[in-house]
């Protein structure tokens, strides 16, 4: 892609960062468009006991009405490390 020099007609384009003037395709005082880095996203917590966990989370779906909810997901999380389970 290359960069373009903003015309006068143009004057909040100054005010823009440089980095953004670059996305759009302009460039006031050289330099070069970057690409912008991706990460990857984190996955949750994991289960260091998925047996346990598994065992929880039945058991959480019985005892509530709504599952997934706030609150059965709280007790499910509380009753599983109250059990010996941890999160990696």
């Amino acid at each position: 892609m290359t960069l373009k020099a903003p015309t006068p007609k143009q004057v909040g384009l100054k005010k823009l960062p440089t980095s953004v003037r670059n996305k759009m395709g302009y460039l006031k005082k050289g330099g070069s468009v970057t690409k912008k880095k991706t990460t990857k996203k984190k996955s949750g917590s994991k289960p260091t006991n998925p047996k346990l966990y598994a065992a929880v989370k039945a058991e959480a779906k019985r005892k509530f009405k709504v599952y997934p909810s706030a609150y059965a997901n709280a007790w499910l999380v509380r009753t599983y490390k109250k059990r010996g389970g941890g999160y990696k």
